[in-house]
């Protein structure tokens, strides 16, 4: 692999931009070019031509989550529609939903109006409920559907029920992330790439290669925010694996489906997640891969023997066959403490992130949120119940890595429970 994911790998050799050569003045200045940054950066842009905006990032734009997730544009949201309304009240709930499942719609409608060809194809969520446990599970949800629809979606093996959303596309993330970036370079944003941002404090970013100064800064690092001086216990970063198949044949599409390119999951309690590509591969993923000590991110942590092994298991598990494997790969995402994602601007800071893994659409919702904050607009967005949320910071170590490995550990084994008492 010459990149971090399939997704990137795909699109050929990434040239990078110019870092930022010296310290700069812009009116608003963003660290982090994936999603959350750049979908900043162009409703900014549509809204305010004039302003003055600069993207730095690492890397390069893309290199991050943005680039390498599951491909799920989804209304979901980490925390329920009921946990919301008993904290902000049941209309504050209703909305954050209806804002989130709008999204969908919006990331369709402006790639198809930019010419960002990222695969978008609105054909839905299916979770499926393979055993009595998760059956009983899939009946409390509003969206229950018999065994009989579910397997016209996800013919998988087993199934006996499921829960069927409308409000999820899937799409190519990386054509995405890039598309954007060059639709964003198109409308006058400047992107300095091989920047690393060292601190972030008002009215500055600081980087290794100069500092920029703006009215408005915004942190949009999500997995790798703990890395940022001062934010060590902000978010946890977790790793999520995947892998994509070799083109599976027409026969296998015939009895699978997934003809609308619905994405799939089941009812497990530890996430999985699935697509039907573009060119007809299987791109799967979870959860599952060990939270580090003192939130640390590295290369070799994206590579999981043992976690890529059951990930191609539950594939065998779920349609019956052993299909040939072509990438692996994975990657942090942030968790904040209460796992409730935030969007939010005090004191000329801004920032958004915490997904927990649903952040494809999310940050298309955070990035037009940011852009009214800055611009001093009240709107619907700017109402939402996220919007200045603050969660209680991870506990010091060593509970944070007792406490998160010790979560995930459970997770697994009420699952095998759950088979247990199913067989």
């Amino acid at each position: 692999m010459s990149s971090p994911s399939f997704w990137l790998d795909s699109l050929g050799p990434i040239e990078r931009r110019p870092p930022l050569d010296g310290d700069r003045e812009a009116d608003v200045a963003i660290a982090g070019g994936g999603y959350t940054g750049l979908w900043t950066a162009y409703y900014l842009a549509k809204a305010a031509p004039q302003t003055r905006i600069v993207v730095v990032d690492a890397e390069y734009c893309g290199f991050g989550a943005s680039g390498r997730n599951g491909g799920w544009a989804s209304g979901l949201f980490p925390v329920s529609e009921a946990r919301l309304s008993r904290r902000f009240g049941p209309g504050a709930a209703a909305a954050m939903t209806r804002a989130l499942e709008d999204t969908v719609d919006e990331v369709g409608r402006v790639t198809a109006a930019e010419g960002i060809d990222c695969d978008y194809a609105k054909g839905g969520v299916i979770s499926l409920a393979r055993n009595p446990v998760q059956l009983r599970r899939a009946r409390r949800d509003p969206g229950f559907v018999d065994a009989g629809e579910a397997r016209a979606r996800c013919a998988a093996e087993g199934v006996l029920g499921g829960v069927y959303s409308e409000h999820c596309a899937a799409l190519h993330p990386a054509k995405l992330v890039r598309g954007l970036a060059e639709t964003v370079e198109r409308l006058g944003v400047t992107i300095h790439e091989g920047t690393r941002v060292e601190q972030i404090k008002t009215g500055q970013i600081k980087t290794g290669r100069g500092t920029l100064r703006a009215a408005h800064v915004v942190r949009a690092l999500e997995g790798y925010t703990a890395g940022l001086a001062g934010h060590r216990r902000d978010l946890a970063p977790v790793y999520s694996l995947m892998i994509v198949t070799e083109p599976l044949p027409a026969e296998f599409w015939q009895r699978a489906g997934l003809a609308r390119r619905e994405t799939f999951t089941d009812e497990r309690r530890l996430v999985i997640y699935g697509q039907r590509t573009a060119d007809d591969r299987l791109a799967f993923g979870g959860r599952g891969a060990p939270y580090h000590f003192g939130s640390r991110v590295r290369p070799k942590y994206d590579l999981v023997p043992g976690v890529f092994e059951a990930l191609r298991a539950t594939l065998t598990d779920l349609f019956g066959i052993d299909p040939p494997i072509a990438y692996r790969w994975g990657g942090p995402l942030g968790i904040p403490r209460d796992w409730m994602p935030s969007v939010g601007l005090r004191d000329g800071i801004g920032w958004a992130g915490g997904y927990v893994g649903d952040g494809v659409a999310a940050a298309n919702l955070a990035g037009r949120t940011l852009a009214d904050l800055i611009l001093g607009r009240d709107s619907d967005l700017t109402a939402l119940p996220w919007v200045n949320h603050r969660s209680r910071r991870w506990e010091p170590e060593p509970a944070r890595w007792l406490g998160i490995n010790a979560g995930l550990r459970a997770t697994a084994l009420l699952d095998a429970l759950d088979r247990r008492r199913a067989a």
